[in-house]
């Protein structure tokens, strides 16, 4: 990104302890994001408010060694202020299908309070992220990528996800995934009314030009994940699933599965989060009443779900 003038967060990147702990105590803003930089199963990543808290987190990576082969260098990046979003797009190296846009809620409970999780909820439209700023997400973003990707000589064809924070100086890119956003990607796909295969097939083919713009619904779409009691903490697996019938029944709605599994004749949870469901609706209220119907409908033992999912969009509308 920096190669390519992609816009991030400012970074520095250290492979030895003693000038890492020289720029935490010198030249570092606080607060500031210390980073293992490798897979460090989703906890490599510490938001550091002060000096003390930055220079633990640095001790973790390098002197306990806490992430192994990860942590032994670190990126200490500047920490960005503003509102997330997530924007896809599927692109054959040269051409982009652009997605509906989405935003998520990682915080367990409501409120956007308590421990970050793979998230709890999600919907679509993202309206802090269209008309304008859209356009210049897909320039000074998306493009530039692909254009940064041929001039390094890499072919790209698949999904390019750009987890944004919408700064007042403008979008700055969080991070990259090429797969589609989990669980943006329940909320994005029931809004596209172009087929999902074809547009896939011909973008793995390279010809992504030859195909019109995407058809996208325009009603908005909301999804609420369904989680075990204790998630994102230790929780227990194999509860009894029932009413998946009943949610499937009220308008607009859908069922997608996630940590579930078979047992004899019987769909029992098995994983963190465990189901998500969607749902279409004329206007935001409608969408997100639709979901929670759904949502009540289903029973699982200590069931757990955020009852605020959208809260940002149905406040504005009031």
């Amino acid at each position: 990104m920096r190669r390519h003038n992609v816009p991030t967060a400012d970074y520095q990147v250290f492979r030895d302890l003693a000038p890492a702990r020289e720029y935490l105590c010198g030249p570092a803003h606080y607060p500031l994001v210390l980073k293992a930089d490798g897979l460090a199963a989703g906890k490599g990543v510490t938001v550091c408010p002060d000096r003390e808290a930055a220079l633990a987190a640095l001790a973790e990576c390098m002197q306990e060694e806490r992430f192994g082969e990860a942590g032994r260098t670190v990126v200490v990046e500047e920490y960005l202020r503003g509102e997330e979003a997530s924007v896809h797009a599927i692109t054959d190296g040269e051409t982009l299908f652009l997605l509906p846009t989405a935003q998520d809620h990682k915080a367990a409970f409501d409120g956007d309070t308590g421990p970050n999780t793979g998230g709890m909820g999600a919907y679509s439209p993202a309206p802090v992220v269209e008309g304008a700023l859209l356009d210049r997400v897909v320039k000074d973003v998306l493009v530039q990528t692909l254009h940064g990707l041929r001039l390094e000589g890499v072919e790209f064809r698949g999904v390019l996800y750009a987890g944004l924070m919408l700064t007042k100086g403008g979008p700055r890119v969080l991070e990259f995934n090429v797969r589609f956003g989990d669980p943006e990607a329940e909320v994005i796909l029931p809004r596209l009314g172009s087929d999902l295969f074809e547009v896939l097939y011909t973008a793995a083919g390279g010809r992504l030009s030859a195909l019109p713009p995407p058809v996208v619904d325009e009603r908005p779409c909301v999804g609420v994940v369904m989680a075990s009691g204790g998630y994102p903490g230790s929780y227990q697996a194999g509860k009894p699933i029932e009413g998946l019938e009943a949610a499937a029944a009220v308008p607009g709605v859908s069922v997608f599965h996630a940590g579930t599994r078979r047992r004899d004749h019987e769909l029992v949870t098995a994983g963190g989060r465990v189901l998500c469901v969607s749902a279409l609706g004329h206007d935001f209220a409608e969408a997100a009443g639709r979901a929670y119907a759904g949502v009540e409908a289903i029973r699982f033992d200590q069931a757990h779900f955020r009852r605020d999912i959208g809260h940002r969009v149905l406040g504005a509308a009031r």
